[in-house]
């Protein structure tokens, strides 16, 4: 495995064991992290994260993502050790969304059949 995957890797499991285990705010409760990606010079890192409900806890998610995410940065500076503790960007990861859709649409399509 490259170095860069396992900074990925690291930074994915590191962020998502702070949003479970020390950021107590209730709007980040069914927040899963899917995937980080952290630019070579270790300076930004894309954190994708997926929700499970409605828009309306998907909009909360990315307010309390938002809002910790200071402390959700100094805490993996703790747990991840690197030279540079990458600025965190949360994205929404549509990927699970979309799947469901298109398994919603091929299942209407072989009822049809």
């Amino acid at each position: 495995m490259a170095r860069i995957e396992k900074v990925n890797e690291a930074v994915k499991e590191g962020v998502s064991e702070i949003i479970h285990l020390e950021v107590k705010d209730p709007r980040l409760e069914f927040v899963t992290i899917t995937e980080a990606k952290v630019s070579r010079d270790l300076q930004h890192a894309t954190v994708y994260f997926s929700v499970l409900g409605d828009e309306k806890k998907r909009l909360a998610a990315e307010e309390g993502l938002e809002s910790a995410r200071g402390f959700i940065r100094k805490m993996l500076a703790q747990r991840v050790q690197m030279r540079y503790t990458p600025e965190i960007k949360f994205i929404f990861d549509e990927t699970i969304e979309r799947s469901m859709r298109i398994e919603e649409q091929l299942r209407k399509i072989n009822d049809e059949l």
